[in-house]
């Protein structure tokens, strides 16, 4: 009996499925007027759909990378304020955290600002001044913060102590020896797992519906109450997002095979 073939050499048949299938719906959209018209209209929300992902996956990121430092730093106080912060956050569902920063986070902090702000002659500020969609990025970037903290962390401690300490007798401050050794190596590890958050946070874009930001979701469903053509309407939907998620893990596949094939050793 021939041994099993690797898992990782199985012809993409999902992929064939999914084209097929994206293949059909683009010709529904070519061919018939209630899809072209459902897609024009859609589209106007592809743009802030992209702005959401990309401003607050970049700024989760950068406050995660924080988070991972401080629960990996020697001070007593940075571990246990960042593990307070991450345990939290995870344990409240996304769209209850993008309500909560909406409309009591939001406020409260317009309220201190001014109450600070008012005696020194300062300009005062109104929950107006906010826009929902600022709301919801910074509502996504507290949330993805928490999750991107432990990618990171895992990825830190990954990397060999070894290497570490042979850096620092060669005189590399900390750092360096992060710039130089520690992130380039955990880079390789925390990328497969970072590019499955940044294709979640396409997805969980869609929750700043919620607050009738006009994204692809928001726009959907404007546009089905509209003409009443949910099942047309939907499937565009679908599309947009399956077309972004897809095209985004097909990259990160390849990126990541390259890392790793330059990281190998030569022979």
């Amino acid at each position: 009996m021939s041994a099993p073939k690797p898992a990782g050499k199985d012809f993409p048949w999902w992929l064939v499925v999914l084209v097929a299938t994206g293949l059909w719906l683009f010709w529904q959209v070519a061919s018939d007027d209630v899809y072209a018209r459902v897609l024009a209209t859609l589209s106007k929300g592809i743009g802030i759909t992209v702005l959401v992902t990309v401003v607050a996956f970049l700024g989760a990121a950068v406050i995660g990378l924080g988070l991972a430092v401080a629960l990996l730093s020697k001070s007593l106080i940075a571990r246990q304020a960042a593990r307070l912060y991450i345990e939290v956050v995870r344990g409240v569902p996304i769209i209850v955290l993008l309500l909560y920063v909406a409309f009591a986070l939001t406020p409260m902090l317009v309220a201190g600002w001014n109450r600070v702000a008012e005696p020194l002659g300062l300009g005062v500020l109104s929950t107006r001044d906010f826009p929902l969609l600022a709301r919801a990025v910074l509502a996504l970037v507290l949330a993805y913060s928490a999750f991107i903290a432990e990618v990171f962390r895992a990825g830190l401690q990954a990397v060999d102590q070894g290497q570490i300490e042979a850096a620092e007798s060669l005189g590399l401050n900390r750092w360096l020896r992060f710039r130089h050794i520690v992130f380039p190596q955990a880079f390789r590890t925390i990328l497969p797992p970072l590019g499955n958050d940044f294709v979640a946070m396409v997805k969980d874009s869609s929750l700043v519906s919620v607050l009738g930001v006009a994204d692809i979701t928001q726009l959907g469903k404007v546009t089905a109450a509209g003409n009443f053509r949910y099942f047309e309407t939907y499937n565009v939907v679908a599309l947009i997002y399956l077309t972004m998620t897809v095209t985004l893990s097909l990259a990160l596949r390849r990126l990541e095979r390259r890392l790793r094939a330059r990281g190998a050793p030569q022979p």
